[in-house]
């Protein structure tokens, strides 16, 4: 059986036997809500927040779901085995990966595109996931990447931002991305503000002819209070979906498509944008996606930068990670230590299991911890222990190669004369694993002794 779907059997199970689980179709008071700007779980008719339906999304949004098979095919194709982010299902849903699999088969070019929307000076864990995945595909297929930081996006929807501020930002956000160990010759990383202009703008401004005031009112629910900044920044996030908007890469070719690594709730964007590229005869993007990384409160919501009690910044140290874990992580755990023992607890909805399946390798470790937490003899505290040790030997290995960036090497990934070879290189022999260095861990073990190792 694929962890897939030992994972869904298991939360079946749960569902069924646990009155503690999370139901997702159970009767809402208030529908769930997902827009690139707003997530929260639907409300039952006690109040309480349910966790994100995902399933319900790739109904809504007309995705598909990625599938054993699909992962099956990802192995046969690339020789590696899938990223425990893929395993695990963290990203589940998808449009037309199997074209880019294709493509990779023939030894056809593709390159890679994701973002990052610079709000604050430092990411928080919920933004790492992106980059983490997106670091692994780079090294897997060996193509371009490009990566937009929307800070004119930030000044249009937050009032309260300046340019200088959001400028600002977007220049400590791309020594962030950085960190996760990007390779300089193969990831350019722009900034809409510095970049915009020639081929770029170009494709801004005809993408934003064909879409309509109507189209975008339906597609994002905008109204006449919402400046017009807002509606034409649609065309601004879909133009890197386009190879001609980079000429130091693909010269004034149009025909080499894009795969996507997004958390859901912007597909939106690139929804629009696969529709514009149909009326304009260009290759229409191809997206993977992600589900939110959970705040501390629970799985109803994701992690937000704006409150520091519902996230983990990358800032933080070894002290606030145990702080915030301990006192704000959503336990599923029962409500006595007897009780606890009696009936275990539902590791499905505990947000301390749910971090370490972000950046724990090991599927043993993984199920084996899920199995003692069911069975009562892994306590809530124990559990909490295990998430802790993971997520600050994360954080620290983060930062200490953050620290070694400085801002010449920030300016090198972000010159927009720097050029880039797109060509795909013939497939090698070799099998296996592509880890990810200093992002994820192997195990508990591994992490607790990197932990230790720098007090």
């Amino acid at each position: 059986m694929a962890a897939q779907d030992l994972s869904q059997k298991m939360a079946d199970l749960a569902a069924a036997d646990d009155p503690q689980a999370t139901p997702s179709a159970s009767k809402s008071a208030q529908e769930q809500k997902v827009t690139p700007w707003d997530v929260s779980g639907a409300a039952g008719a006690d109040g309480k927040v349910q966790a994100i339906d995902y399933d319900k999304l790739i109904n809504e949004f007309g995705t598909r779901h990625i599938t054993p098979e699909l992962l099956e095919r990802f192995e046969k194709v690339t020789g590696h085995r899938p990223h425990p982010l893929l395993r695990r299902g963290s990203f589940f849903s998808h449009r037309e990966l199997d074209a880019i699999l294709t493509r990779y088969e023939q030894g056809k070019e593709f390159y890679l595109y994701t973002g990052r929307g610079p709000s604050s000076d430092t990411m928080h864990m919920g933004h790492l996931i992106p980059f983490l995945f997106t670091k692994w595909l780079q090294d897997v297929f060996d193509v371009p990447l490009v990566v937009q930081l929307t800070d004119d996006e930030k000044f249009l929807f937050r009032p309260g931002l300046t340019l200088k501020d959001v400028r600002r930002f977007a220049f400590e956000n791309a020594r962030d991305v950085i960190a996760c160990g990007f390779r300089l010759d193969k990831t350019f990383i722009f900034n809409d503000l510095d970049y915009m202009g020639g081929p770029f703008y170009h494709n801004v401004c005809t993408i934003s002819r064909a879409i309509t005031t109507s189209q975008s009112k339906g597609t994002f629910g905008f109204n006449d209070s919402d400046s017009v900044g807002k509606l034409h920044f649609v065309s601004i996030q879909a133009a890197p979906s386009f190879s001609s908007s980079f000429p130091q890469i693909f010269g004034e070719r149009s025909d080499v498509p894009c795969l996507i690594p997004c958390a859901i709730d912007q597909d939106p964007y690139f929804r629009q944008t696969r529709d514009v590229a149909g009326r304009l005869k260009l290759p229409r993007p191809s997206l993977i996606h992600a589900k939110f990384f959970p705040a501390l409160q629970g799985p109803g919501t994701k992690m937000s930068a704006s409150n520091p009690n519902s996230n983990i910044a990358m800032t933080d140290t070894a002290k606030q990670i145990k702080d915030k874990i301990n006192k704000h992580a959503f336990s599923g755990g029962r409500d006595t230590l007897e009780e606890h023992k009696r009936l275990g607890g539902n590791p499905d909805v505990d947000v301390a299991y749910q971090y370490m399946g972000f950046f724990l390798d090991d599927d043993e470790e993984m199920e084996r911890t899920a199995q003692q937490y069911r069975s009562g003899e892994l306590t809530s505290g124990e559990m909490k222990k295990k998430c802790i040790a993971v997520l600050q030997a994360v954080v620290k290995g983060f930062q200490e190669r953050k620290a070694a960036i400085s801002d010449d090497v920030v300016r090198q990934f972000m010159d927009r004369e720097r050029r880039i070879d797109p060509r795909v290189k013939p497939r090698g022999e070799k099998k296996g694993d592509v880890p990810v260095v200093g992002t994820t861990v192997g195990s508990v073990g591994e992490a607790v002794k990197k932990v230790e190792e720098s007090k």
